[in-house]
């Protein structure tokens, strides 16, 4: 059983935020297709650009799945505590800090992964925020900022003690950005020393490899990131796993197209048809990118200026002979 504060997650997959993939109809799809968590997309503390039309979509939590998690992303503790009552009053349920993004433009401010590099500075961030909210609030960080400064056992104690209620890890360092093969012993480490539930994050695109990654850190829950970029059914593999020790069947071709049509109808609605259309067209790449004919799709499915020809070419995309579409190219 997995806890963050009050709130009993329904099992031991998550889906990680990651900005641009997790806005609300790919949350709530993997909610829907096991997902005990999903995670928002990373929102700026700074209240004054909220205004913005990104801002404004990611601000949109109380018509989601119970608990809604919302990540915030800063370096001014006072800034940062406002942020979180701020989307508390909006419909967050769990408060989440960015302490583990790599992109340069986030550093460059000081936030994400760069706060690694000022123990005191975590401290007084995780305290203001959570003294501000009076709901769980939750911790995202990486191993450290460079294989030379690996302290993620000194910032997790740091969060232990300042009230945070659950931390998870990404097994690279900072310098790492998105490079090499991510690492477990140092998830393992931290896991032995807190008390408060850790996410193991990074690299695991299977369920074997979530099975191993749980046995090896003692982690109290897997976090998906890119695994689950054109795979949500991830998150119900794992889970069937973990629980019977064998694969599930995979989806069939009746299943992949509602579902893929779905999610993109979803799209279209969320964010209009000029937005919608361009925004389809990633999440569609990553679906079709391991099928036959998938590249050659790809590149006719992003040229289509329409919803409706969208949703009508991914279904005669999944109904076609594998080699169809080569031929049409």
């Amino acid at each position: 059983m997995v806890k963050i504060g009050a709130h009993v997650l329904a099992n031991r997959t998550i889906l990680a935020p990651m900005a641009g993939v997790t806005d609300q109809p790919f949350r709530q799809l993997c909610r829907q297709l096991g997902a005990g968590l999903a995670v928002s997309e990373m929102i700026t503390s700074d209240t004054r650009l909220w205004k913005s039309r990104k801002s404004q979509q990611r601000l949109v939590h109380r018509d989601e799945s119970s608990p809604r998690s919302v990540q915030i992303a800063g370096s001014i503790p006072s800034m940062m505590a406002e942020a979180a009552r701020q989307n508390v009053a909006l419909g967050a349920e769990i408060i989440d800090i960015n302490m583990g993004c790599p992109a340069k433009k986030v550093c460059k401010k000081a936030a994400g992964s760069a706060l690694l590099k000022d123990e005191d500075l975590v401290q007084d961030i995780l305290n203001a925020v959570v003294s501000a909210v009076d709901i769980p609030v939750t911790l995202k960080i990486r191993t450290g900022w460079d294989h030379q400064h690996q302290n993620a056992v000194t910032i997790a104690q740091i969060a232990e003690d300042c009230g945070i209620s659950a931390l998870a890890v990404h097994g690279r360092t900072r310098a790492c950005r998105f490079n090499g093969q991510a690492e477990y012993d140092t998830i393992a480490s931290v896991v032995d020393a807190i008390t408060i539930p850790v996410f193991a994050n990074g690299d695991i695109s299977t369920p074997h490899q979530a099975k191993q990654v749980l046995d090896h850190t003692g982690a109290a829950a897997v976090m998906i990131g890119r695994g689950a970029q054109g795979n949500p059914w991830l998150f119900r593999e794992i889970n069937h796993y973990l629980a019977h020790g064998t694969m599930p069947d995979t989806p069939s071709k009746e299943e992949l197209t509602s579902t893929v049509s779905r999610h993109i109808e979803a799209i279209h609605q969320y964010y209009g048809e000029y937005l919608g259309i361009r925004i389809a067209r990633k999440h569609v790449g990553w679906y079709v990118e391991a099928l036959p004919s998938g590249e050659v799709f790809r590149k006719y499915f992003n040229q289509l200026e329409d919803p409706y020809l969208q949703k009508q070419s991914l279904h005669e995309f999944f109904a076609a002979p594998k080699n169809n579409w080569d031929q049409a190219a």
